[in-house]
């Protein structure tokens, strides 16, 4: 509840917790239908360790996160698919942090990557464009 009261007030983005907890459930569903027997159920996944918490409260941090719409989905996205895998197949039972800690050291990569093109240029950046005299 009170992500939904942070997300009404623009005080996060609430496309970072939709993503991070969509991808987590469709990697825990992609596992768990492979073999149930061995893997858990989506829904214990969502609801179990900090995953919630980290998805709404510690994921969205303005400074750590991309800005561009698309970037913000794949920054979501990354940090649920390794928590999940980080939980399956590591030594650590919660891994929300480290992921959190990952997407945060690729947001420079996702940012460069999901930037939009500067209108009136063609395949120049902006910044060879800058460098030229």
């Amino acid at each position: 509840m009170c992500g939904a009261y942070l997300a009404v007030r623009r005080m996060l983005d609430w496309r970072i917790p939709v993503a991070v907890l969509l991808s987590a459930a469709l990697v825990t569903w992609a596992f768990h239908a492979f073999d149930a027997s061995r893997y858990p159920a989506p829904l214990f996944m969502l609801l179990s360790g900090g995953l919630m918490l980290g998805a709404v409260f510690m994921a969205t941090d303005m400074v750590g996160s991309p800005v561009t719409p698309l970037g913000v989905w794949i920054y979501g996205a990354l940090i649920g698919a390794v928590t999940i895998l980080i939980r399956l197949f590591g030594a650590l039972p919660e891994g929300v942090m480290y992921a959190i800690l990952l997407g945060n050291a690729a947001t420079p990569l996702i940012e460069s990557v999901t930037q939009p093109r500067v209108y009136g240029t063609r395949g120049a950046t902006v910044k060879q464009r800058a460098s030229k005299p």
